[in-house]
């Protein structure tokens, strides 16, 4: 008989050692898991400020950029508008084209050759060539027709402007290089109006020729993605 309780007191011991050891292991899992949240979080925090410095530099680079066009461009005689905003140059395709065509007026050629070198100057002479993804030429119509006719007409309009540009009658052939890797066409038909000075729609203020510029955004949107452990669709 005492043999038995000497056994079940020997099990209980056991059995009492055993339940300790456990929770002292789960206890070693938890801070474990505490620290390398803990490690993670810093990371993460490291992370978000560099997203954070990207993102200030590009916009530097925008609002840098802007100043410059409008440093070359305020007291230019081409009458461009500059979207303060955007970066946008702006003339009215009456500079360019008749009245509800594409081909470039013979006084077309002789603006493009002044403002083109100008613009591109700026745009890729100024230490902002990396920082560029896209030069586009976008068309605009006004509302006179349907949809579809003014969606070819602006395309039209874009396209012979880029023609002319990378054509061998242009005179700046050093530049078409870098054009051709950073061109690009649109037209947008007239879903793009504008209006006058009393907020009215503007028929002839709507048919016009916008420069823009494009910022390397999905560059900058991968490097973030990254820098946030999130993953590309």
């Amino acid at each position: 008989m005492i043999n038995k309780y000497k056994k079940l007191f020997k099990g209980e011991q056991e059995e009492g050692h055993f339940w300790p050891s456990f929770t002292d292991l789960l206890t070693a899992i938890l801070l474990c898991f505490i620290l390398i949240f803990i490690i993670m979080m810093v990371i993460k925090s490291f992370q978000i400020e560099e997203m954070k410095r990207t993102i200030d530099q590009i916009m530097g680079v925008r609002v840098n950029l802007i100043q410059d066009l409008n440093e070359e461009f305020s007291d230019s005689s081409l009458n461009i508008e500059i979207d303060e905003k955007t970066g946008a140059l702006i003339f009215n395709t009456d500079i360019l084209f008749e009245f509800d065509a594409a081909v470039l007026k013979p006084e077309a050629f002789t603006f493009l050759d002044e403002f083109v070198p100008a613009y591109l100057d700026v745009l890729l002479a100024s230490g902002y060539e990396d920082y560029i993804s896209e030069i586009i030429i976008e068309g605009h119509a006004d509302r006179h027709g349907s949809y579809l006719y003014n969606l070819e007409l602006s395309q039209q309009r874009a396209f012979s402007v880029a023609e002319y540009i990378l054509s061998e009658d242009f005179p700046y052939k050093n530049i078409q290089e870098h054009l051709q890797n950073k061109l690009t066409v649109n037209g947008r038909s007239y879903t793009v109006g504008r209006t006058d000075e009393n907020g009215n729609y503007s028929n002839q203020a709507s048919r016009r020729v916008e420069f823009k510029f494009r910022l390397k955004d999905e560059e900058i949107l991968e490097r973030t993605r990254e820098l946030l452990g999130g993953t590309t669709q």
